[in-house]
């Protein structure tokens, strides 16, 4: 897998040197001597190349002037994080059919920023952790647990059992979140831009929650409403 941009770059290298194979670097660009002496430790080879390279390396994509090669994704295993967010208060995001690797990212990264989240996706149906996605979370994805399950409503079922509450993101008659008491601990499903969460999948869902929207007619993409759920979540 690649990553590519200064933020995403910077922040693997900082958060988990060791998943680095391979460091390519624009001749010429200022964080060259900091990388090459962070990446030396590790016996990571850091490779200096032109621009016209970098371009095509990044498959015209804009990297500015960074790229790294690293391992694939680490998922976790979902029941050790199950376990693991009980026990710590974590707040368990399943996210049912979200396939546009841009949405995708900018949850990891309000996530991440705001902690206290780990994710669950499925095997199928929705997208991964790949580049597009890394490059949107800005890092976010070295800062909390991503897990892939078969069967999303099992899993909904597993955390039930382990004593979680479940809880959905809906656009219209849930609760309004700003006035809800959030019950605890918690799972949030969210859904698709288009289709939101599926009904074979809602009738696992303890609490339906909407946020309150000044227009009727308008609603937020999932990655902004996600947002906005987590940080209630995190506020209660």
């Amino acid at each position: 897998m690649k990553i590519y941009g200064k933020n995403p770059v910077i922040e693997r290298i900082k958060a988990d040197p060791r998943s680095v194979k391979r460091v390519y670097v624009e001749i010429g660009h200022p964080d060259h001597s900091y990388i090459s002496s962070k990446m030396k430790k590790y016996g990571v080879p850091v490779i200096g190349v032109p621009a016209s390279k970098m371009l095509k390396l990044g498959r015209s994509l804009n990297t500015q002037g960074l790229l790294i090669e690293v391992a694939d994704f680490a998922y976790a295993d979902y029941d050790d994080l199950v376990d693991e967010a009980y026990a710590q208060g974590i707040t368990l995001l399943f996210i049912d059919g979200v396939t546009d690797p841009q949405n995708m990212g900018a949850i990891v990264r309000s996530a991440a920023c705001l902690g206290g989240f780990a994710i669950v996706i499925p095997t199928h149906g929705s997208v991964e952790i790949n580049d597009t996605v890394t490059r949107v979370a800005c890092g976010g994805e070295n800062h909390l647990k991503v897990a892939k399950v078969n069967n999303l409503n099992n899993a909904i079922e597993r955390a039930k059992a382990k004593g979680f509450w479940i809880a959905g993101s809906v656009v219209k008659d849930g609760e309004d979140l700003t006035r809800a008491k959030l019950p605890l601990p918690l799972g949030l499903v969210v859904g698709s831009e288009g289709k939101g969460i599926r009904e074979v999948t809602l009738k696992h869902i303890d609490v339906k929650l909407s946020i309150p929207m000044a227009k009727e007619r308008l609603s937020l993409n999932v990655a902004h409403a996600t947002a906005l759920f987590c940080y209630e979540i995190k506020k209660q």
